[in-house]
């Protein structure tokens, strides 16, 4: 609906409404992974799903080139075209959506478990069907629920910040340092470009697209060893390295020593590690809290961190770089660095190991009998 904006009012509501679109997104595909894929996969595949946001941003900036092109289109209609590109690709999504079954957790949990055991049976089908041999599961593992509605918000403040407090601790750690070094980073990078590196504004695309290329990479590449060498070390080691190389890549620019080419390439190197660590923040709160409270727990850390990355780190680094000066910009990014490298420490020291377990071993059910 953006692009068909006839005001600033009409334009800032449009974003509202699809900002509250994407947060509602990020709640219903997480929940979704954890409680549908199996424990050994799980973490690859969450890594591999939020990073394919990056799939997107190069469409997007792909379709930028073409259509903020003033030979092509005029301004006016080329930038709403680009909207309607992003309007697309979320009506794909929104008929995928249709194929994927609802969870047998929740639907057990609400006390429909014909339904639960449909969606089972349709599930192992396909598996069987594809040559699986399925294993019996162990009875000795089996969870009586009781069956509820909703689950109060006393109930849920007790179990965030009270039975589960320093687990909620890591999730803002990890999701306010992630938020705000990527929004730092990524929603000033054509301000950077244009600024210091004197890019005209319709080639800031070309600058884009690899450095959507190293974020999906990230995430792709490095996956695995979450499920593998573990969360707690993975997570810790992405945002280290994420701190140490934007240090690194910080003190060449404000020495100057980075060209436009240079400097996207040293936000390749960065990002292919901090698109996996950001991932990871998503992953850490949707799986190390009870199934009752998960989709709302994940909404509210990605609140919580949009609000302090979103806010925050784009209107401090539009001041630092309108100042014209590379020593201020960098101290921002010192900054960004300190936070990551903050929350590497936080993961390193109180993370949960949560690879390859059920998510019910992770944290038990609220509503299971005790």
């Amino acid at each position: 609906m953006t692009g068909l904006s006839w005001n600033g009012w009409s334009f800032w509501l449009f974003r509202f409404l699809t900002g509250a679109g994407i947060g509602g997104e990020y709640t219903a595909i997480n929940s979704t992974i954890q409680e549908l894929v199996p424990a050994r996969y799980r973490g690859f595949t969450d890594l591999v799903i939020n990073g394919s946001f990056w799939i997107g941003a190069a469409m997007g900036a792909g379709g930028a080139i073409v259509f903020l092109d003033p030979h092509l289109l005029a301004p006016e209609t080329g930038w709403r075209v680009c909207f309607v590109i992003g309007a697309g690709l979320g009506l794909v999504i929104f008929f995928m959506r249709m194929w994927i079954p609802e969870s047998p957790r929740w639907l057990v949990l609400h006390g429909r478990e014909g339904e639960a055991e449909r969606v089972i049976a349709g599930i192992e089908g396909n598996f069987r069907a594809a040559g699986c041999d399925l294993a019996e599961v162990d009875a000795a593992k089996a969870i009586k629920l009781r069956a509820r509605r909703h689950t109060s918000i006393i109930e849920v403040v007790t179990t965030l910040f009270r039975t589960y407090r320093q687990r909620t601790l890591v999730g803002l750690a990890l999701m306010a340092a992630q938020a705000f070094f990527y929004n730092a980073i990524f929603f000033t990078y054509a301000l950077v470009l244009t600024k210091f590196y004197a890019v005209s504004s319709d080639k800031v695309g070309w600058y884009i697209l690899p450095f959507a290329l190293g974020n999906f990479l990230g995430p792709l590449l490095l996956g695995r060893l979450f499920d593998t060498l573990g969360r707690r070390v993975m997570i810790a080691a992405t945002y280290a390295l994420s701190g140490l190389a934007l240090l690194v890549c910080g003190a060449l620019f404000a020495q100057g020593l980075l060209s436009a080419a240079s400097q996207t390439i040293a936000w390749m190197v960065i990002f292919f590690f901090a698109s996996p660590a950001a991932s990871a923040a998503y992953l850490t709160v949707s799986e190390t809290f009870p199934l009752e409270i998960r989709a709302l727990a994940i909404a509210a850390f990605y609140a919580i961190g949009t609000g302090i990355g979103g806010a925050v780190a784009p209107l401090l680094f539009g001041i630092l770089i309108e100042s014209g000066s590379r020593e201020s910009v960098f101290i921002g990014y010192a900054f960004a660095a300190a936070l990551m490298l903050g929350a590497a420490f936080v993961a390193a020291r109180f993370a949960i190991r949560a690879e390859r377990l059920p998510l019910e071993e992770v944290a038990m059910p609220l509503s299971a009998a005790r």
